[in-house]
């Protein structure tokens, strides 16, 4: 079952990321996507709260849900901003740099001390970025400053650090409430959450954001429904499967976002992000391995 679970978050991700990026370049504002998209989850979820015994979840449990519903509402909003501002096949190669923001949170919170093999893998990683943007002067070596000079890159960056984040409270949730519950709550506490950030950070085009959503109320609504799917699998493989075999496996999806951006999007360049893909996900799995 978990490699069910494994293609069914890869697809629906996918499927995600694309009308995301499609909606923002129709002019909707990232966080008010993402807002949305919460909205279309807190609708999904509330039914299902009939099916949870509230009363057996533990401090514990609301304390880990509330943590991983924040952390993860700002990885969303960042990751949408990235979508709004890079291509699709840049944003999944880049998704390589999840096992590194892992390394490095073991290493400040854990004391863990990497191994050769670990930053050797770290090396590859980074060595796979170079093949991610052309160059633009003679120094070859620029490309990867160029690379981490890109606004929508660094966005990438902060989303993946919360969602690293994140998914530690996420796992704990699961443990201590199943899946189910997690989900529910993860689901409600982040529309609460997006809609707070809408509230401080669009004061200005919240209205008009809402006014212009209307046409594409039933895109927001396919999304919702695919980041639903999305997650309740990623609740299952975390219930069941190291989260480090999964993260290894999930890094499939690059390939898949590189070929959905020149498909899609009619991005240029695709044998370079494909190389960069290959070498990246070579990256990952030594450094999940070491």
């Amino acid at each position: 079952m978990e490699f069910i679970y494994i293609f069914g978050r890869l697809i629906f991700s996918l499927g995600s990321n694309i009308y995301q990026k499609k909606l923002s370049q129709q002019g909707l504002h990232p966080f008010f996507i993402v807002a949305a998209t919460y909205f279309v989850l807190s609708l999904i979820a509330a039914p299902l709260l009939v099916m949870i015994e509230i009363s057996q979840l533990s401090n514990a449990f609301w304390l880990n849900a509330l943590l991983a519903s924040l952390f993860d509402v700002g990885g969303w909003m960042f990751l949408v901003m990235s979508l709004s501002r890079t291509e699709l096949s840049v944003f999944g190669p880049l998704n390589a740099y999840k096992v590194v923001a892992s390394m490095l949170l073991a290493i400040v919170f854990l004391n863990e001390i990497p191994s050769l093999q670990g930053l050797i893998g770290v090396l590859v990683i980074i060595a796979g970025s170079y093949f991610l943007t052309p160059s633009t002067s003679n120094l070859q070596t620029n490309r990867i400053v160029n690379l981490l000079k890109d606004k929508g890159v660094q966005a990438r960056f902060l989303s993946i650090f919360l969602f690293a984040i994140g998914t530690i409270f996420l796992k704990k949730s699961v443990i201590l409430g199943g899946a189910l519950a997690t989900m529910v709550f993860w689901s409600l506490i982040g529309f609460v959450l997006a809609l707070l950030s809408n509230q401080l950070f669009l004061t200005g085009s919240l209205k008009n954001n809402m006014q212009a959503s209307k046409k594409h109320l039933h895109t927001l609504f396919v999304i919702g429904a695919m980041v639903f799917i999305m997650q309740y699998f990623t609740l299952l493989l975390l219930a069941s499967m190291m989260v480090a075999y999964a993260l290894a496996l999930f890094q499939i999806g690059m390939v898949l976002q590189v070929f959905a951006g020149y498909k899609v999007f009619n991005e240029k360049h695709i044998t370079r992000k494909l190389l960069a893909c290959l070498v990246m996900m070579a990256g990952s799995v030594l450094v999940l391995m070491a």
